[in-house]
């Protein structure tokens, strides 16, 4: 036998999904299931275990012994008889039992004669008090002294009751046609203790079976054969049959602790369950025919950053490779800077020259170091580009920053506008470089007046809070943000606490209204919803309220609402967003697990696209427009399933979507089928462009192990109907061709490439009256009417 001395860092296992089909010459995929671990450990392989794995195996040996003969007793107990058909014997012991307590024909009396008087005096102290409980032996050998005496006796009363019954006499039930009380009770007590006992020895049977079994999964699991593990790393799967199909691969991110999935351009984030249902196989045609698992050392370096500086770990692991890569990488990072030299001289010459003063500066300096000529030639001319170089990156790093000033101020349209360069300041021909300096700006007076003049107050009207006076500053409002839900109560909140800000200071103020915001937020979580109103849109608080966030969290995230830039409308709301912000700065990584606070807020922001595309979808529905209707619900369906994994108020109703989705499908596949049978060829091509792009690749989706009932019901309904157009004569032979083609991938849609066209991106967070639209579309699908939202 072999053993491995040496594992590498990552071990691949091909898994065998294909075979040959000798009889129809072709290849066939298997798909039968297979299941793998998440972490396998090496040590029952290597030599240095070998001892301790010869003694494991010896004892896995002589387990499996005696659970083949334990498990051969039970089978006898569970297929008894002696002919072709056998039944577990204690439901046989039940059968007579039920078939003696049946009523007779008739009921002989008591019996008087010697015969019945010794059959009850052999009887009684068996079966009125019970056995004698010496051992199961002797009790079992008493049994069959009343046994035989019990036939005995209904021998001879059989051969009282031989004249045979008439038609109308016949029990409806199979029933002994004799039958007297002390036979009964004789009987029913021996198969009562028989089939008691009987069962007793079954459960110590498979008791005995399933702790041999739990002893064989453990076998392995000694912390001494737990020394080497590796972890899953990537999943390649494959979806289809032998001879096409799909591939897609699973990645486990290690600095985020999370599977991501790779699909063609599309990269999303996985989760271990979905892994299994695509992997395992034996669900649909797809699983997994590849798996890459790394030792648990290389998945450590893979997220250990504290060992010292990027530079330092990269030099490290250039260091461990072989002589001849270390030598290309060298040769390859020295082409790259000879092109980055290169690229800088091409760049001196197209800048413009420099200042005379610089000139001068570098010159003078030139001629003090005292070198030669050329060389002096020769250095200044790289200085120089070295100048321009600089001189290039911080102009550029200037132009990004005012344009990204320019977008936050102004928006889009602004930061496109090519920026007005200001002039510099030229100095006169007599003044020196300390005097320029020292003088102020000539338009330094102009520059405060206008400051003052773009410094005005105006009133804003917000819902819920009234008119409030706004400064119009550079860091102006966003009238957007301010007309928010959460705005709106951050607002009311500084506003209830006036009194304690004017008496105990901005930081009392700052206390007294987070504990104003956060008690309207816990209320307004506790209400009970209603098909018109979802609190969970109006604030992000009370969707981490509703699902139970961790308290750092919450706390964080209102702390954030009150240190936004858009409250400095006046002196109070600035003095509470500055305290605000310093104990926002005040919260270290030990106090909020900054991963998990990343996580909640992508949760309730994949939740807010959710409600969008589901609002979307339902607007576009009752506007009869099902081709964009149902690409936004498929997409709110399965990123709803996602956020349902985690619980069941982190997304939607479900059902709705569903409901909708069915719906829509329905309504789509009618307009594909009357565009097919129309006979005109622009529009049977629409009908199989619909077929084909959306409604097959939909009951793909809609066509997993999970399916409800009525969506099933949905997809029979479409099959049949398109069915139906078999054998017309009104169609003609292209489009029977055509229907042929199409039926074979409706029947059977699990072998389809899910490619459904991704709906237009709409933000989350727009538009921002996201709570009005959702009440106006929940009480127009009560109402059954259209959707008009301003």
């Amino acid at each position: 036998m072999r053993w491995f001395t040496k594992l590498p860092p990552v071990l691949t296992f091909e898994l065998s999904r294909f075979e040959f089909n000798q009889s129809l010459g072709q290849p066939e995929k298997i798909h039968t299931k297979l299941e793998f671990p998440q972490t396998i450990y090496m040590d029952r392989y290597l030599y240095s275990s070998k001892e301790l794995i010869h003694v494991k195996r010896e004892e896995m040996k002589r387990l499996k012994e005696k659970m083949v003969l334990l498990q051969q007793k039970l089978e006898r107990y569970m297929k008894y008889g002696s002919g072709p058909a056998r039944f577990p014997l204690p439901d046989m012991l039940q059968y007579v039992l039920e078939f003696i307590t049946t009523e007779p024909a008739r009921v002989v009396p008591p019996a008087q004669d010697s015969q019945a008087a010794l059959l009850q005096s052999q009887a009684e102290p068996g079966v009125l008090h019970g056995p004698s409980p010496p051992d199961r032996i002797q009790e079992r050998k008493a049994a069959a002294v009343g046994d035989a005496a019990c036939f005995s006796a209904s021998s001879s009363l059989q051969q009282e009751s031989s004249a045979p019954l008439q038609p109308s006499e016949v029990p409806e039930h199979p029933a002994p046609r004799v039958v007297s009380e002390e036979e009964l009770n004789l009987v029913r007590t021996c198969l009562q203790r028989w089939r008691n006992e009987i069962e007793q020895d079954i459960q110590e049977l498979k008791e005995s079976i399933t702790r041999i079994n739990l002893s064989m999964e453990q076998m392995y699991c000694d912390p001494l054969l737990q020394q080497v593990p590796y972890h899953l790393h990537a999943v390649l799967v494959h979806e289809g049959q032998a001879n096409a199909g799909h591939y897609w691969a699973y990645i486990y991110d290690q600095p985020r602790q999370r599977w991501l999935k790779y699909n063609d351009i599309s990269v999303t984030e996985s989760s271990w369950e979905e892994l299994e249902r695509d992997s395992f196989g034996g669900f649909r045609n797809a699983s997994a025919y590849c798996l890459m698992y790394i030792h648990d050392k290389a998945s450590c370096c893979a997220t250990d950053k504290d060992d010292g500086s990027e530079a330092g770990q990269f030099q490290k692991e250039v260091e461990s490779l072989p002589l001849e890569l270390r030598h290309y990488i060298q040769e390859d990072n020295w082409r790259l800077e000879q092109e980055a030299e290169e690229w800088e001289g091409e760049q001196s010459c197209k800048m413009p020259q420099m200042e005379p003063s610089s000139a001068s500066e570098s010159q003078e300096l030139s001629s003090e170091s005292g070198p030669d000529q050329a060389s002096v030639c020769e250095q200044s001319v790289h200085s120089l580009a070295s100048e321009h170089a600089r001189i290039a990156k911080e102009q550029t790093a200037k132009a990004i920053a005012n344009t990204a000033d320019a977008y936050e101020k102004n928006g889009v349209v602004a930061a496109l506008e090519k920026p007005q360069e200001a002039e510099p300041v030229k100095a006169h021909p007599g003044e020196t470089a300390l005097t320029g300096q020292g003088e102020p700006p000539r338009d330094a007076k102009g520059t405060e007046a206008a400051a003052q003049t773009s410094s005005q107050v105006s009133e804003v009207e917000i819902p819920s809070v009234g008119k409030i006076p706004v400064r119009s500053d550079a860091d102006g409002y966003n009238e957007e943000v301010m007309l928010s839900p959460a705005m709106q109560g951050v607002i009311l909140a500084i506003a209830k606490a006036r009194q304690t800000f004017d008496r105990d200071g901005s930081e009392a103020g700052l206390v007294k209204a987070f504990h104003e915001e956060y008690s309207r937020l816990y209320q307004l979580s506790k209400e009970t919803p209603t098909p018109q109103n979802d609190a969970r849109l109006q604030h992000v608080l009370v969707y981490f309220l509703q699902n139970k966030a961790p308290q750092q969290v919450v706390d964080r995230t209102l702390l954030e609402q009150f240190a936004d830039k858009n409250l400095s409308y006046d002196e109070r709301s600035i003095s509470i967003m500055k305290v605000a912000r310093a104990k926002l700065r005040e919260i270290g990584p030990a106090d909020v697990d900054m991963e998990e606070y990343k996580r909640w807020h992508e949760d309730y922001s994949q939740f807010r696209k959710v409600s969008v595309y589901l609002l979307t979808g339902l607007e576009l529905y009752q506007n009869g427009k099902y081709q964009e209707s149902l690409t936004y619900l498929v997409y709110a369906y399965q990123s709803n399933s996602q956020l349902l994994l985690k619980g069941a108020r982190r997304g939607v109703d479900e059902s709705l979507i569903a409901l909708y989705r069915r719906k829509c499908l329905l309504k789509l596949n009618e307009v594909a089928s009357s565009l097919f049978i129309s006979c005109e060829e622009a529009h049977v091509t629409e009908g199989i462009s619909i077929l084909n792009e959306l409604i097959i690749p939909c009951m793909h989706l809609m066509n997993g192990f999970e399916i409800s009932k009525e969506d099933l019901d949905a997809i029979e309904v479409m099959r049949s109907h398109w069915c139906s157009y078999l054998g017309r004569e009104d169609m003609d032979a292209k489009q029977e061709r055509k229907l042929g083609e199409l039926l074979p991938r409706l029947l059977d849609s699990s072998t389809e490439v899910v490619v459904l066209k991704e709906p237009p991106k709409i933000r989350p967070n727009s538009p921002y009256d996201l709570c009005s639209r959702f009440a106006a579309v929940m009480e127009s699908i009560h109402k059954a009417s259209a959707v008009t939202v301003k």
